[in-house]
């Protein structure tokens, strides 16, 4: 999401840039009309990539992260997407409503996982083996399930090896919702302390009940 309105943003400041140099370069140099198209197009390409490092340099400054570490976890994000397509490819391919709906859950929390990260990228730590490992063995145990289902054979080899697929599958969602729990664990501790502090203030600023017809002074007076 933070990609998407910086997407915006940068090409937003760019085109003044770019309408700017042509006008400059037309009026104020009397450039050629095609030349100072061209130049006003290298203008804007440069000035798009120059914002782009210093919306580059927010993000890793706001997250901590070093420009590598950066670069790698959009890498694994980019990557991560095109395996989540894939995993949404099976689902036209499964016969049964629970192998569906395994698949369903699975997708689910793929994305949520997927989704908390890119809008968190610091949160990659939290959860790598979900992108090293986990989400890889889905693709491939999915893949392989929804080829042995779609097979006419119905010998009993291959009736355990569906079964042992799918017993496999629900043990990897249930990995998968410990990496959710994982990735959302610094949220959950983050969302206590804050109610801790919450309750003490309104503690803090609890005033005591007073009897009908009592005044705040009457009490003080009594006591």
């Amino acid at each position: 999401m933070i990609e998407v309105k910086y997407f915006f943003v940068r090409h937003l400041l760019s085109i003044p840039i770019f309408i700017g140099s042509w006008t400059a370069l037309q009026s104020g140099l009397a450039v050629h009309f095609a030349l100072a198209g061209l130049l006003s197009i290298g203008t804007y390409a440069i000035s798009n990539q120059l914002i782009k490092m210093v919306q580059s340099r927010i993000i890793v400054s706001k997250f901590g992260l070093t420009f590598t570490e950066y670069r790698h976890i959009k890498l694994q994000l980019k990557e991560a997407k095109i395996k989540l397509k894939q995993l949404n490819g099976y689902y036209l391919k499964v016969r049964s409503i629970r192998a569906f709906k395994q698949l369903f859950e699975m997708n689910n929390l793929s994305k949520r996982i997927f989704q908390i990260v890119k809008t968190n990228p610091s949160k990659f730590y939290q959860v790598e083996s979900f992108f090293y490992a986990h989400l890889d063995t889905a693709v491939e145990l999915t893949s392989k399930y929804t080829l042995l289902v779609s097979q006419p054979v119905k010998a009993l080899d291959v009736q355990i090896a569906l079964q042992d697929t799918r017993d496999t599958l629900l043990e990897l969602n249930q990995v998968m919702e410990k990496d959710l729990r994982q990735v959302l664990s610094s949220d959950i501790e983050h969302l206590k302390m804050e109610l801790d502090f919450a309750k003490i203030s309104l503690k803090k600023h609890e005033t005591p009940l007073l009897l009908k017809g009592e005044l705040q002074d009457d009490r003080k007076s009594t006591g």
